[in-house]
């Protein structure tokens, strides 16, 4: 992976030159390498990171459910002593921010590993795997829905994939 401005250096530096490493220094470079290159590898590391970005938006977004008193369960709430609407709060706080965290890192679990499988077979890297994978990530996340739900998502997730990777592909200024 080359990063631009920095030429021949790859991830963190790590392909570029290691020299001044020793035999077992390299070999860990070249392991790590190879296990972020791999499919296994990439599913994995998009669910954790998935899951490390789902559970923060869930967090604010979560806190952002007691701004106002106006609902009826904000003031039945409101009546509570306070250390029972900190307990409260934050035990749904908790429970929203995992439920968001589970959901993100099996939408980036999916995408990667099928993207990544994709790309293998086809010996390529281009937009078609982009849009396959999103395809494919929308139904299945909308098959429990029925056939009329996978449809809706595998073209929703098509046509994200599709904005998100001409977005990326755009050539630098």
């Amino acid at each position: 992976m080359s990063v631009p401005g920095m030429p021949g250096r790859g991830l963190a530096g790590m392909q570029g030159d290691t020299s001044g490493m020793s035999s077992q220094e390299q070999m860990i470079v070249k392991t790590i390498q190879a296990t972020m290159e791999s499919c296994p590898g990439k599913t994995v590391m998009s669910g954790v990171m998935g899951f490390a970005l789902g559970g923060a938006f869930g967090l604010f977004m979560s806190s952002m459910s007691y701004d106002t008193s106006m609902t009826t369960a904000s003031q039945a709430i409101a009546n509570l002593p306070l250390r029972e609407q900190l307990r409260r709060g934050f035990k749904d706080m908790g429970s929203r921010s995992f439920s968001s965290a589970k959901n993100f890192g099996l939408v980036g679990s999916i995408y990667a590993g099928t993207e990544c499988c994709i790309e293998g077979f086809r010996a390529k890297n281009d937009m078609t795997n982009a849009i396959a994978a999103g395809c494919i990530t929308g139904g299945v996340l909308g098959a429990k829905g029925g056939p009329q739900a996978a449809a809706i998502g595998c073209a929703g997730f098509a046509a994200f994939s599709t904005a998100i990777e001409t977005w990326l592909r755009m050539p630098s200024d």
